[in-house]
């Protein structure tokens, strides 16, 4: 009995060297990824954000780096004795508006300056469920998706399943100006292997399903 499928990994035309610079972006695959290439030595930058898993809150980042958008206080709320912004992980919140703005603001600038230099963008999605305002969250808008939570209460949200169509409006979009920002960059995908197995099993492979169909239909248009 076979426990396991074997086949082939198409090599890339250009493979990755000592050369190149690395941005790494999305789920905690993406850490795991940048671990094992920071050991080897290699040049890269890492998550400026913090862990992102949705589609939304990756596209923003990037585009946030791309204009180099810095944030203001009035960005932020604060929860529990800490500040935080609703668009980073709770790794770049602090006990002051400043310590927080500072940490923030400064990885935008490291980030668009590393981006344009960039070789390879691996972009690692981890999961087509969001999770969307609603009118009692602190300092945000109605509708739009949170990259972390921080342990805010449930009511805060509303959780959505993105569709295919959704994802791909925002990435398209967003392929565009980054090749228009650095036209020599080479993007590769990758769809987490973790399981989001809190959401349900069925649930998690109809997110893995739009992310991968995402993919595919992007990797067909932009080539």
């Amino acid at each position: 009995m076979k426990f396991h499928s074997e086949f082939d990994i198409k090599k890339l035309s250009k493979p990755i060297d000592y050369r190149h610079n690395l941005f790494l972006m999305g789920s905690c695959f993406t850490e795991s990824m940048g671990d094992k290439l920071r050991k080897l030595k290699f040049s890269i930058l890492e998550n400026p954000n913090g862990i992102l898993f949705n589609p939304v809150s990756v596209a923003e980042a990037i585009d946030s780096y791309l204009e180099k958008k810095q944030i203001i206080a009035d960005d932020l709320f604060k929860l529990n004795e800490t500040w935080h912004s609703w668009n980073h992980h709770s790794r770049l919140s602090g006990i002051t508006q400043m310590e927080v703005l500072s940490k923030i603001n400064t990885t935008v600038i490291q980030a668009h300056d590393f981006l344009k230099k960039t070789n390879y963008l691996m972009i690692t999605l981890g999961s087509a469920w969001v999770y969307t305002f609603t009118h009692q969250a602190a300092n945000s808008v109605i509708g739009n998706v949170a990259a972390n939570n921080h342990k805010a209460p449930a009511s805060w949200f509303l959780k959505k399943l993105m569709t295919v169509e959704e994802t791909l409006t925002i990435w398209e979009e967003l392929l565009k100006k980054i090749f228009l920002f650095n036209p020599n960059l080479t993007i590769i995908f990758t769809i987490s292997p973790v399981r989001h197995l809190r959401e349900g099993v069925i649930e998690n492979n109809r997110s893995k399903a739009v992310l991968i169909q995402t993919v595919h239909q992007l990797i067909e248009k932009f080539n």
